[in-house]
């Protein structure tokens, strides 16, 4: 790739790029700090609401949903997990391609939630659809990649999509589930002081990381305003496709 710039050229602009990198490196640093502090409030709040009598219910809930939407197939293997993200926090803010999921699905269970309990209920609708021989797409909370955000069964034509006040499901939904409303009200109303809290100082964390995020792009774009000049970029291109002549002879 060091073929395709100008290196004499660039040799004698680099104190200017390195110092548009200055600080790069610690804009990702406290983008991550922040996010990680962000999550963890987060995992705090759903461990304050998600008690026993709760995960019965959205388990019952989510038994009720496989009863009448995911019939089982007979004589079929279990289906197959793909595991993958359908969103992100990038400098923009936190985006959700539901786009991607309405070109596949066109019933749309919207799983409106606030505290992070729709891992619960998908975790059942995942392994039930999977069981009765149904290919599953099951994507990730970018916040905390060991919990479940979105369910896509393609097959049925059904997806499963947790929505929240900061990424609203954009359509009318097929339905919609309120799983904010299955929990302990009196455990609520008690702890309503420390979730609003909560959520107030995990909200103000994605927003500093998010502004890291947006000062590291905006040092990105200032270099790449200096070396993109000094590419050739036919030569790039011509560079990527010998590679992929190179894997499709295989």
């Amino acid at each position: 790739m060091g073929n395709c710039y100008e290196k004499e050229a660039l040799w004698t602009l680099r104190q200017e790029i390195m110092a548009c990198m200055a600080g790069y490196k610690g804009c990702y640093q406290r983008a991550y700090r922040c996010l990680d502090a962000a999550a963890e409030i987060m995992e705090d709040q759903r461990a304050t609401l998600l008690t026993d009598a709760l995960s019965q219910k959205l388990a019952k809930r989510a038994h009720g949903i496989l009863a009448r939407e995911i019939p089982r197939r007979k004589n079929m293997e279990p289906g197959r997990v793909q595991q993958r993200f359908l969103g992100a926090i990038t400098h923009k803010g936190p985006i959700c391609l539901f786009d991607t999921v309405l070109a596949q699905c066109g019933r749309i269970y919207d799983l409106s939630d606030s505290c992070g309990l729709a891992h619960e209920m998908l975790l059942h609708l995942l392994a039930g659809a999977v069981s009765s021989g149904y290919d599953v797409v099951a994507c990730l909370d970018p916040m905390a990649p060991d919990r479940l955000a979105h369910l896509l069964i393609p097959q049925r034509d059904l997806a499963f999509l947790t929505s929240t006040a900061a990424l609203p499901f954009p359509e009318n939904p097929y339905r919609r589930i309120r799983l904010d409303a299955a929990t302990d009200s009196d455990l609520v109303r008690r702890s309503r002081p420390r979730l609003r809290f909560a959520k107030k100082v995990s909200a103000a964390l994605v927003d500093e990381a998010v502004d890291s995020l947006s000062q590291a792009k905006s040092m990105h774009d200032e270099l790449e305003s200096i070396y993109n000049p000094y590419v050739n970029f036919n030569l790039v291109e011509q560079f990527a496709q010998d590679i992929w002549k190179e894997i499709t002879t295989f």
